[in-house]
């Protein structure tokens, strides 16, 4: 009574609502805290599930590795000589391929995708039996090596003088099927390989098989014509076009993204969707700053070079069909890191069966 008149009553009440209402958030904080410490125990769990596989995959690669060593050392084959070639030296080596006259059939020029596998006796769909049979008659077990250097190009006469294989910065597809054999009527006629050989520089296709010379296209080792080279990391871009071997026009620039975050917990999760955003917006950037340059240049050809997950992103989700790509380690300023990714991709690996 005494505390209904001093007006304690609804006091004291609201003392009870609110201890009530502090013991319900009270409740929901440790439900909320043991749920954020099962999702920490679970992603540590899936970060210790990758490592492991990871670790996996890394065992057995080295177990692949040892394997292929040993393979190597039961033959005790290995190139007769490997060299990188660029500029004025790649030239003078296409020339000597080049020149190269024998008789008819006598000179195989053959695009080996990974997939190949010039060991088996069996008949491949691309490649005919003949091809095979042709291959193996002046290789023997060296054919190993062209599948190590695989995706190449295998340039080899009938008379084992000259035996090599060629990785350039872009390597023609392949044509048709079954293509290759000696006896093949279109590999015979001298006039209709040249013809061939003007349109796989025109369709990008290319038909493997024996010549009397080795059909090479300098398109494929060397700048020609009009062509636009871009560089894509998470955080630079970079783009020139060139006129040959010459850049008449370039653009890059920069863009903020946050670099690596350690800390763990939700922090790193806000951190790595900022971080992602950041990206994304990046990408959009170079998507259409490239756009535009194609929109002017409609008959170059692209090429896009830096981190590879970056280009393969870049590449999916645009209209973008580039000629080539190849993973780059450029670095520097917009203008200094595309000089070096423009090294770095018109270089042509040779080795000597």
């Amino acid at each position: 009574m005494l505390d209904e008149l001093l007006g304690r009553a609804s006091l004291k009440e609201r003392i009870d609502e609110l201890e009530e209402e502090r013991d319900n958030l009270e409740a929901r904080y440790e439900a909320e805290s043991e749920r954020r410490a099962d999702a920490a125990t679970a992603r540590q769990e899936a970060e210790a599930e990758v490592n492991r596989l990871e670790d996996r995959i890394a065992q057995l690669e080295g177990e692949l590795e040892r394997l292929e060593d040993d393979d190597a050392a039961t033959t005790g084959l290995e190139y007769t000589r490997q060299e990188t070639l660029r500029g004025g030296r790649l030239e003078e080596v296409l020339d000597r391929l080049e020149s190269v006259r024998t008789e008819p059939e006598g000179a195989l020029t053959a695009v080996v995708s990974g997939e190949d596998d010039l060991r088996s006796t069996g008949q491949r769909e691309r490649h005919g039996p003949q091809f095979d049979s042709d291959l193996a008659a002046v290789l023997g077990e060296r054919t190993v090596l062209v599948d190590e250097a695989a995706p190449c190009l295998l340039c080899v006469d009938d008379a084992g003088l000259v035996s090599v294989v060629l990785e350039p910065p872009v390597l023609p597809a392949e044509f048709g099927s079954g293509a290759g054999g000696r006896n093949s009527t279109r590999n015979s006629n001298s006039n209709n390989n040249a013809n061939a050989s003007t349109s796989a520089a025109t369709t990008g296709d290319f038909e493997s098989g024996w010549r009397d010379h080795f059909a090479l296209e300098r398109e494929w080792f060397l700048p020609t014509g009009r062509s636009v080279l871009a560089l894509v990391r998470t955080d630079l871009f970079a783009v020139g076009i060139y006129d040959g071997d010459e850049r008449v026009a370039y653009r890059g620039f920069e863009s903020e993204v946050k670099g690596s975050h350690s800390k763990g917990g939700f922090s790193q999760a806000r951190f790595e969707r900022i971080r992602d955003g950041q990206i994304d917006d990046h990408l959009d950037d170079c998507r259409d700053a490239l756009a535009d340059i194609l929109a002017d240049e409609p008959n170059a050809r692209l090429f896009l070079t830096g981190q590879r997950g970056v280009i393969e992103t870049l590449a999916e989700e645009s209209q973008f069909e580039p000629d080539a790509t190849a993973a780059v380690d450029a670095t520097g300023d917009p203008k200094d890191a595309l000089e070096d990714a423009y090294g770095s991709f018109w270089t042509t690996e040779l080795s000597m069966l």
